[in-house]
């Protein structure tokens, strides 16, 4: 009697791998990497320069890539600039030297996140595993976020600002909507970093570099900020357009009217009129000595000379 050989059904809601794609020219640290994020469940291709990189990620499109700042034929600033031109995808920024010019030049390319040479392969790991937990969290629901110029939709993660869609990087777009959904509010930048990044450590700059992209995207002018506020000493603060149009346009109570433009400049025989801002905060010398100006026993001054050397010493 033969027994028929039933298949075993194969499970069909099994998790993919995700990939990530490891790009440094140093085959120990590649190797080392690679085994890490194969052990903690990832798929794993390595490519050791800068052109093979942009390739790989246009073939084959990664999950995440963990990419080398130092890299022969085209460094790492570049290739996260190319790659990133076909749309988002989250990067881990690998540095030799702990130079903050080499962590913030990383960061304002558009990385999500740094980490320094020498490090531990379980830390990078747990970086990896944070970034891409952030970048594949759904949305939260709600209707689009406005502020007077600025509309965010959550959903579609799009951010318009008058009409016209924004460029944001994935963490742009967190931080933007975390302010919007918290305006008036002074923000630490250890809780922006915890509720933003989803970080419970890390280099506080990665919140300061951040800050300064936003605003050079939403900001009138960026120098000036008028929507994100710093409040020194503490953090940042949204300030809803209106607010912030009707603070700029409105003098504060008790505050002097705004002045009038300068007037033509007076002939050359007679002094020019004192300014109130010059006046106010750099006071011209009194017209008399001030023992003079202290004594009321002073004498008078002297009658006006014909010579008009004496009516300029007299003024």
């Amino acid at each position: 009697m033969s027994s028929a050989t039933v298949p075993v059904p194969q499970s069909q809601d099994r998790p993919r791998r995700r990939r990530v794609l490891v790009v440094d020219d140093d085959p120990t640290v590649a190797e080392v990497v690679a085994g890490y994020l194969d052990r903690a469940g990832f798929d794993v291709d390595r490519v050791a320069d800068g052109p093979s990189a942009v390739s790989r990620a246009a073939a084959v499109r990664p999950d995440l890539v963990v990419l080398d700042l130092m890299l022969p034929g085209m460094d790492g600033l570049e290739v996260c600039r190319r790659i990133r031109e076909a749309g988002p995808l989250p990067v881990v920024m690998l540095t030799a030297r702990g130079d903050e010019d080499d962590r913030i030049l990383g960061l304002e390319v558009g990385a999500d996140d740094y980490v320094t040479k020498p490090f531990s392969p379980r830390e990078l790991v747990l970086r990896v595993e944070s970034v891409l937990r952030r970048a594949g969290s759904p949305p939260p629901p709600g209707p689009w976020l406005r502020s007077g110029s600025l509309a965010l939709d959550p959903a579609a993660r799009r951010a318009l600002r008058h009409g016209t869609e924004l460029a944001l990087t994935a963490r742009e777009f967190d931080l933007l909507s975390f302010f919007l959904r918290h305006p008036g509010r002074v923000l630490g930048r250890e809780e922006l970093m915890r509720r933003v990044w989803g970080w419970e450590f890390g280099d506080l700059s990665t919140v300061t570099v951040h800050v300064r992209r936003l605003r050079e995207k939403i900001e009138e002018d960026p120098a000036r900020p008028r929507l994100i506020s710093t409040v020194w000493g503490v953090g940042y603060r949204f300030d809803p357009e209106q607010a912030a149009e009707s603070a700029r346009d409105e003098p504060a109570e008790g505050a002097a009217p705004a002045a009038s433009p300068p007037p033509a400049t007076p002939p050359s025989d007679s002094p020019p009129p004192a300014s109130p801002l010059l006046t106010a905060s750099h006071p011209s010398p009194p017209a008399t000595t001030p023992l003079a100006a202290e004594s009321p026993a002073a004498a008078p001054a002297p009658p006006t000379s014909p010579d008009p050397r004496g009516a300029e010493d007299g003024s």
